[in-house]
């Protein structure tokens, strides 16, 4: 009988819609059941309506677990691979996709967030959530995390790749800033590897593409009335400006698919503060399901599988 393995590819979520019946309960669900303010509604609301009325991470997410699963079984055909998908804020949940995993009785279920760069905040977070799902139900399938692909050499190549190309298309001496998902600036008193490991994704992509200078820089940072990490990217192109650069490409290397934080918060306000300051504004294609990057996601979780047969 072959061997199976569940693999659960999980991220972050989004309302199915700009309306408030999908907007509230999804912010509800961020804060923990807490309520909203209608001023938060509306603005998230304004700011979906702004990119098309919806986020196209779920789709994006579901072709890239259906991708991963062709590649897996490129790799390990004498594997039964049953890759599911949850979010950890909007149907379908975690809990949902660990169910369906749980269902095919599985040796393991190995743990896959999309999200490049470890952390507390992060992926321990995605870790935890799983854990917990799987308690609540019941289900006793070992629960195994994939961990550290930043800088996998297919995960650099898919971003360098990107980068040499948008450049192509910009003036010489445009500016390259790296960006990733800002987080609480508490995470550096607990020593966190998130800063160093975004730094190490950004020398590999830079020494890639061949890329002289560049910068890493933070965004999309929530109100929360406490400091969180900077620069922030829009701090950075102001200060670009001042420094006579002709343009700015943005290299959103902490995500891995076009949702909100790059349809917004890049391609609308982040190109609309340079464009004010005479800059001209490009941005790197998102990853979504690049086949280099998901063969690195699929080296990712047969190194998870190696290693736990080591034991």
């Amino acid at each position: 009988m072959a061997e199976k393995y569940g693999v659960l590819v999980m991220a972050y979520g989004t309302p199915a819609s700009a309306a408030e019946a999908h907007v509230r309960p999804y912010l509800e669900h961020i804060r923990h059941g807490r309520p909203v303010s209608d001023e938060a509604v509306a603005d998230l609301q304004r700011r979906y309506e702004a990119i098309g009325g919806y986020s196209p991470l779920i789709e994006i997410t579901s072709r890239q677990a259906r991708g991963l699963a062709c590649r897996l079984a490129e790799l390990a055909p004498d594997v039964e691979w049953n890759v599911g998908l949850g979010m950890k804020h909007s149907p379908p949940f975690i809990a949902e996709g660990l169910r369906q995993l749980a269902e095919a009785d599985p040796e393991v279920i190995i743990l896959l967030p999309l999200a490049p760069h470890a952390s507390r905040l992060t992926t321990e977070e995605y870790f935890a959530a799983a854990r917990e799902a799987a308690a609540q139900a019941g289900i006793a399938t070992p629960l195994v995390p994939a961990r550290e692909w930043h800088t996998h050499p297919r995960f650099i190549r898919a971003w360098a790749r990107r980068v040499r190309a948008a450049l192509e298309y910009l003036p010489p001496g445009t500016a390259v800033v790296f960006t990733a998902h800002s987080l609480p600036a508490r995470i550096l008193d607990w020593g966190d590897p998130y800063p160093a490991r975004i730094e190490e994704t950004a020398a590999a992509v830079a020494r890639a593409a061949g890329l002289a200078s560049w910068r890493v820089a933070y965004q999309s940072a929530s109100q929360t009335g406490e400091p969180w990490l900077g620069p922030d990217v829009l701090e950075v192109i102001e200060d670009l400006a001042r420094q006579g650069a002709p343009a700015v490409l943005t290299v959103p290397v902490g995500f891995v698919a076009d949702h909100l934080e790059v349809l917004y918060d890049l391609d609308i306000e982040a190109r609309a503060k340079a464009q004010t300051l005479g800059l001209q504004f490009g941005r790197a294609p998102s990853l979504n399901d690049d086949p280099d990057f998901l063969a690195a996601l699929a080296d990712s979780v047969l190194r998870a599988v190696r290693e736990l047969a080591g034991r």
